[in-house]
């Protein structure tokens, strides 16, 4: 039975770990007063006890934690699958711990003050637990894991945000900082005391029995309450459903997400929020079935508008099963990005005539506005996956990828005729790849992707530049400044190539009937005759021909003669 919506469950989950994280963050400030004095910590003691130790700040705090715990473990009845990456597991497993290692420093600190209306000060704390190391050590442990939980939920939160950036080193820094200079705090306070021998101390003021017999309560609260929830899994839900996949079909419980059916099924289904519906790449096309389904949560309706998805689209993550269904992903679970290099020593420091290929994607950055930022890193991925997987197809070496543009060198190992013919099959290829890919998000883009790319062969220094880990293979020269300029004139007459007339002479094509130009190119002297290309095709003819021709000079040579032999 539903008893709370998803957005509800997610407002809870972020409001309560607000709470425990600014609870937290008033603890360990108070430590870090160490090291100034054991006063100045006592002092910051009682202003922060008249906040959480107030009856709204109990309710707050206790009730933040209990709420956060239920959350926790409603998330892992609701999950039909363990399956899951190993980064979500830990999440899980985490914020499943670190309440066990909390409860004897709550017994000592909130129970017995509870019990006796009276509690130990630092003054009385601080020598114990430095005459006891394990017990410092496992305190500390615990209270670090709940920050450094408190911090990854916290990331996961405003990652997204557009500000995140700009912040980002600060974050990090009070993030290591706080729990930092806590711990100095709290040893600086504890060696300034004398040794817990030499101090007088109060008779125990609760019972010890008492306080175990608390403690064995909640340890047995906690671990009923997943034991619980691991049993409910257990239970057999009513029936299965059938997901009938492109190559494939599963059955799995009535219930289960279809994200969490490829994960039972081991099928690889991408989703970069783990499962949350914050991002929209686990999002899948329904191909049959969608009427029987229940609607989209609040959640999950809010992603698919602001992608402006169709309506047979739906999340992976957030559509839980009541019938047969028949999907297709929309977006690929393979690896992508860019293969690796060649060694760069093979063509290190040394001039040499090569091909040069620069592509950029035309408006991109209006596009990146309207979607999410997973959804438009993802993107960039797989364009960049198109770009580098022809080029490499061609014969050619990625050298950089520059926001949404990339350059590519052809020739490092060939003469610059072959390596005019391979840049001129890689541009087509991109072409390609590119209306390819159009098709995979034509109902999600307003606007098809578009690609400008620019061409020239000639001579180029090739060499390692740069410094430390930012050095690589890279090319420098006036043929590099060429091909870039040329990029920016193909978008100038909106077409997809603007290709020197150079390199269709080395790689021996015949002009195409084609726009030409004589493009004036600043720093450098003289025009440079320029093939306008407004459609990839123009020139596949050519290409073909050239292709043939350079096989069969190949099949010639291979069939000569060798000089001095005789045959029998």
């Amino acid at each position: 039975m539903k008893v709370l919506s998803s957005r509800t469950r997610k407002r809870l989950h972020l409001v309560t770990g607000l709470c425990l994280g600014l609870f937290l963050l008033t603890h360990f400030l108070n430590h870090a007063l160490g090291l100034i004095s054991v006063d100045a910590m006592e002092q910051a003691r009682t202003v922060f006890n008249l906040l959480w130790r107030s009856a709204p700040g109990t309710v707050l705090l206790y009730g933040s934690l209990l709420t956060h715990f239920l959350l926790a473990l409603e998330s892992l009845y609701r999950r039909r699958t363990l399956r899951m990456p190993l980064r979500e597991a830990l999440k899980i497993l985490f914020g499943l711990t670190f309440p066990f290692l909390l409860v004897n420093h709550v017994i000592g600190t909130r129970i017995e003050w509870v019990l006796t209306g009276s509690g130990d000060g630092y003054y009385d704390v601080l020598p114990k637990m430095w005459a006891d190391p394990a017990f410092a050590t496992r305190q500390s442990v615990a209270l670090l894991l709940a920050w450094f939980h408190g911090c990854l939920g916290f990331w996961f939160w405003i990652r997204a945000r557009d500000w995140y950036p700009r912040y980002a080193l600060f974050l990090y820094s009070f993030a290591l900082l706080v729990p930092l200079l806590a711990l100095l705090g709290f040893a600086a306070g504890a060696r300034s005391l004398p040794p817990a021998s030499d101090m007088w101390f109060k008779p125990p003021r609760s019972d010890a029995e008492t306080l175990n017999a608390i403690r064995l309560a909640i340890l047995g609260v906690l671990w009923g309450g997943i034991g619980a929830t691991l049993v409910a899994r257990l239970v057999p839900v009513r029936g299965k459903v059938k997901v009938t996949y492109p190559d494939r079909t599963v059955a799995v419980p009535r219930g289960y997400s279809v994200l969490e059916a490829s994960r039972a099924a081991g099928i690889p289904h991408l989703s970069t929020c783990g499962g949350r519906g914050r991002c929209s790449t686990c999002r899948v096309r329904v191909i049959e079935g969608l009427a029987e389904q229940p609607p989209p949560n609040e959640t999950e309706q809010a992603t698919l508008t602001r992608i402006h998805a169709p309506d047979n689209v739906r999340l992976a993550c957030q559509l839980r099963m009541t019938h047969d269904l028949t999907i297709a992903p929309v977006l690929g679970a393979e690896n992508v990005g860019v293969k690796v290099q060649p060694s760069v020593q093979e063509a290190a420091g040394r001039e040499r005539r090569i091909a040069v290929l620069f592509c950029d994607l035309r408006d991109f950055t209006l596009i990146a506005q309207k979607r999410l930022p997973f959804d438009t890193v993802f993107l960039l991925n797989r364009y960049f996956e198109t770009v580098g997987e022809a080029v490499e197809a061609s014969g050619g070496v990625i050298d950089k990828f520059i926001g949404d543009g990339a350059l590519a060198l052809f020739g490092l190992k060939n003469g610059i005729e072959e390596a005019s013919l391979q840049a001129l099959n890689a541009a087509s290829r991109i072409a390609r790849g590119i209306e390819g890919l159009n098709r995979g998000v034509t109902t999600e883009l307003e606007k098809p992707l578009r690609i400008a790319m620019g061409m020239h062969a000639g001579t180029a220094i090739i060499g390692q530049l740069g410094y430390g880990r930012a050095s690589s293979l890279t090319a420098v020269g006036d043929t590099i400044n060429a091909a870039s300029r040329l990029e920016g004139f193909a978008k100038e007459y909106d077409a997809q190539l603007a290709v020197s007339a150079d390199v269709l002479r080395f790689a021996g094509l015949a002009k195409a009937d084609c726009e030409t130009h004589d493009i004036s190119i600043r720093g450098r002297s003289g025009t440079l005759e320029t093939l306008i290309v407004h459609d990839m095709s123009e020139l596949d003819g050519l290409l073909a021909e050239a292709q043939i021709g350079r096989a069969t000079a190949e099949t010639r040579k291979a069939a000569r003669p060798i000089r001095g032999f005789r045959a029998p």
